[in-house]
């Protein structure tokens, strides 16, 4: 039975040390799917990495009333109502649409974006005011980041037309054409606003 046992380790040690590790480890460098296996990096133009497309971090200004960032969805981990994400925790806030902390909650972010972007409450889109069941969420609405359009173009002095088309190259559509919603990639987007107003 030693005898046994010490073959049935071995063999194991073989197969799942050595052998299944050296066969992902080649899957993940296919070409396609190497971004992904090493975490979707994003890198800025001089090849600097800058953060990852899963994961949205809403930027902070150095000052709030000259703003050129698009901002995620908010995070239900922030102490602030439209404070950054804390990214060493992810979840939702398991709060059901009845409860009135949510819903106060909801309003204040609602009203706060409002006066940001110079809009009727009104036309503040839900993605806008509800986090993410991670938190961390990279994407929102075309909505929302059309709402977004006209602060940041005028703070960074680019042209609305300018930034659409930096939100346009963010976009991704209907996965299959059918599936899920058409979204933007905050983070990309970000690094794209960076990149044209220098």
């Amino acid at each position: 039975q030693t005898a046994t046992g010490l073959r049935v380790l071995i063999a194991f040690t073989i197969l799942c040390g050595i052998i299944y590790p050296l066969v992902v480890y080649a899957v993940g460098r296919i070409p396609g799917l190497s971004a992904n296996a090493e975490g979707s990096i994003i890198y800025s133009a001089d090849g600097t990495p800058v953060g990852s497309s899963l994961i949205g971090v809403d930027p902070v200004p150095a000052d709030p009333a000259a703003d050129p960032y698009f901002h995620t969805r908010p995070s239900a981990s922030s102490e602030d109502v439209l404070g950054p994400a804390d990214t060493t925790t992810s979840g939702g806030s398991n709060k059901g649409g009845f409860n009135q902390d949510l819903l106060d909650t909801i309003n204040q972010r609602r009203a706060l974006i409002a006066q940001r972007e110079g809009v009727n409450p009104a036309l503040v889109p839900a993605d806008a005011v509800t986090a993410s069941g991670s938190g961390l969420d990279p994407h929102i609405s075309p909505a929302y980041a059309e709402l977004q359009v006209a602060r940041v173009a005028r703070v960074t002095g680019l042209s609305q037309d300018e930034v659409r088309n930096l939100v346009a190259n963010a976009s991704t559509g209907r996965i299959l054409g059918f599936l899920g919603e058409p979204t933007v990639n905050v983070t990309e987007l970000n690094l794209a606003v960076q990149e044209a107003t220098r």
